[in-house]
């Protein structure tokens, strides 16, 4: 998959540091022209989103977020018992190893990636975790999308086209953790589970509290 990534769109500027394009690259061997066109949206919409609150944010690190949010659906990190924003996350975290950053800046990667699916806590954390649930929850579901002129919307989409988004995302989805429908548990990907597996039923807190070994 031979893809170009614009410098500049919508007035943010993709990072093109050695860090960001060996993770484009990653992204573009191990993922498909969809997941880069929805991580590459996902940044901007995140970016675009950090500049109207005027948050501070580290644009490269926001950048390894957006790339790597979703590359544990994918068969080259998905393990066979992790939630699949955890493959994601730990190849992040390995991928940034050995670059002089920071154990803290590590962390702060791992969690943004790991969280990004968990609306209730992502959004008190760090500011690039924030940003990247921001930028996710609009392109997936629309979340802040009056928020955005027309005219952007347009010419984001234009660079990184949706191509039958609503009806590719789920399957796309599923085809990452259908083999562990179990680490959906307690997440909004059990939704997809139920919508896929003919009678799935996701695992009941109240089954589990009532089916414990204690007596009482």
């Amino acid at each position: 998959m031979a893809l170009h990534t614009p410098k500049l769109v919508a007035g943010i500027s993709i990072p093109d540091s050695s860090l960001a394009k060996q993770a484009t690259e990653l992204l573009i061997e191990h993922g498909s022209e969809f997941l880069y066109n929805h991580s590459l949206r996902t940044f901007i919409f995140a970016s675009l989103n950090g500049d109207q609150r005027k948050l501070v944010y580290d644009p490269e690190l926001l950048y390894i977020c957006s790339v790597f949010h979703d590359l544990g659906l994918t068969p080259h990190y998905s393990s066979p018992n992790k939630r699949f924003e955890v493959d994601g996350a730990d190849a992040a975290r390995n991928f940034l190893r050995g670059h002089g950053l920071s154990d803290q800046t590590l962390q702060l990667v791992w969690d943004a990636i790991a969280l990004h699916t968990t609306p209730g806590i992502v959004e008190y954390k760090e500011a690039e975790a924030v940003l990247l649930n921001s930028g996710v929850a609009l392109d997936v579901v629309g979340k802040g999308y009056d928020q955005l002129s027309d005219t952007i919307r347009k010419e984001i989409t234009s660079y990184f086209p949706r191509t039958n988004f609503k009806k590719t995302i789920i399957p796309t989805f599923f085809e990452g953790f259908r083999h562990k429908p179990h680490t959906t548990y307690g997440n909004m990907n059990a939704d997809i589970c139920t919508c896929m597996i003919p009678g799935f039923k996701s695992p009941n807190f109240c089954d589990a509290i009532w089916q414990s070994p204690w007596e009482e």
